[in-house]
């Protein structure tokens, strides 16, 4: 009987836990480095780069945003799967204690009708659960092996972008030089550019709604007094047709004499222009709300 069991026990641990999918999966998992460590390495590099070019690099930051939720999101899966891979060997363990009734023992049972019916019923329901088990572990390392490839490749972005950014410093460095650096003046506690812009602003477009620039406090360009954000709405809503065409127009009045008064960058309708890339307009990833996707407003950071 016990050596029945132990081959029964190794039966059923090959068939969970030596599946070449999974014995494929682990060898991966060991060999390839963390996304994460190198994330970390390469964040350090970006802040370094937008203290170099005064301020966040939208190009960079949003890069950096997408690599993050990529490596989280695979961390999270590989939690996933070493639960599901713990409950495998639970159940392998629960079927060995179980024991084993094959046809054979079924036609020579010589006892309680009941009792064996019921050891059937169990040894049933648990082969069954294994099939369940191996779907769902065998989905997990799909979802694992997915999001750990696009964790590498956000990485890899991140990596790319960092290495343009720092070819083209001596073209950033010429803009930086050109507009020189102000720091705040004055109780506004805003710098004088930054104070010529809002004024422009407020010169050129009727502004029914808020507008806010110094932030006490805020790492960006609000703690510092050159960024400003004028509200097309109220309450976090999107604005109406009227409102997003005047913000249209104020995005585009800020890139057009962006040259003459020092703008570095715009936000608006969760897209990014950034002066220092010269990329054009460029998407941003979801950020959670419309305010925080800039849909009710138009952000303006100056050099």
């Amino acid at each position: 009987m016990r050596s029945t069991r132990s081959a029964t026990l190794g039966v059923v641990l090959a068939l969970l836990l030596l599946t070449p999918v999974m014995a494929g999966a682990a060898v991966q998992r060991a060999a390839k480095p963390d996304p994460e460590a190198e994330l970390r390495k390469l964040t350090r590099e970006a802040s370094q780069l937008n203290k170099d070019f005064r301020g966040q690099v939208q190009s960079l930051e949003e890069t950096r945003v997408q690599a993050s939720k990529a490596a989280t999101s695979a961390k999270r899966l590989k939690a996933a799967l070493a639960t599901a891979e713990a409950d495998i060997i639970r159940f392998a363990q629960t079927s060995y204690m179980s024991g084993s009734m094959d046809d054979t023992n079924l036609l020579s049972f010589d006892g309680d009708a009941g009792l064996v019916l019921s050891h059937a019923a169990t040894m049933s329901y648990l082969a069954n659960q294994r099939a369940v088990q191996l779907n769902r572990i065998q989905g997990l390392i799909k979802k694992a092996k997915a999001a750990e490839k696009s964790a590498e490749a956000k990485v890899v972005s991140l990596k790319d972008d960092i290495a343009k950014l720092k070819k083209d410093r001596v073209r950033i460095e010429g803009l930086l030089a050109k507009y020189g650096f102000q720091t705040p003046s004055g109780s506004g506690g805003l710098t004088a550019r930054t104070v010529a812009m809002r004024n422009l602003v407020l010169q050129t477009f009727p502004m029914p709604y808020s507008y806010g620039c110094l932030r006490p406090g805020d790492p960006g360009d609000h703690g510092s007094g050159r960024a400003c954000d004028f509200m097309m709405s109220s309450g976090g809503r999107l604005p109406t047709t009227e409102a997003k065409e005047r913000g249209d127009r104020l995005a585009q009045w800020a890139i057009t004499n962006g040259p003459r008064i020092g703008v570095m960058y715009i936000i608006w309708q969760q897209r990014y222009y950034d002066v220092r890339t010269g990329a054009g307009w460029k998407m941003m990833s979801n950020r959670g709300g419309n305010t925080a996707n800039h849909m009710d407003h138009v952000h303006i950071s100056m050099f």
